[in-house]
């Protein structure tokens, strides 16, 4: 079960590399959101995916049963989620402000601070 989710975990991370390079701002947003949830699914991997009991302990007993699931990629997965769902709208919100206040979407195309007529830098942008 492993080897499956790892060649997507690597799809993920390769896809969204490729979105981030990209000229676009929402292309950007969308590589981002792609990363976050790779990581997820890398940490979910990585903590290893077991058919077992969840980890309750019973009301009988000290110590929960010998073959239980992992709490703690999931309750760190949970956290990531929430977090990376905020970290999204906050910058759906930045990019529609800049989009409205420039025009564009293309960072290429951003050159608000210079003025009109200065000439290109020798390296360009």
């Amino acid at each position: 079960m492993e080897g499956p989710l790892a060649l997507l975990v690597g799809c993920f991370f390769a896809s969204a590399i490729y979105l981030m390079l990209s000229d676009s701002l929402i292309r950007i947003l969308l590589g981002v959101t792609i990363l976050a949830n790779a990581v997820n699914l890398l940490i979910f991997t990585a903590g290893r995916i077991v058919k077992e009991v969840p980890p309750i302990i019973p009301e009988d007993a000290m110590v929960p049963p010998i073959a239980t699931a992992n709490p703690l990629p999931q309750a760190l997965i949970l956290t990531a989620i929430v977090i990376s769902f905020s970290f999204f709208a906050f910058l759906l919100v930045l990019v529609f402000r800049t989009y409205q206040g420039l025009g564009t979407d293309k960072t290429g195309k951003m050159h608000m601070a210079e003025e009109p007529g200065d000439p290109v830098p020798p390296r360009g942008y």
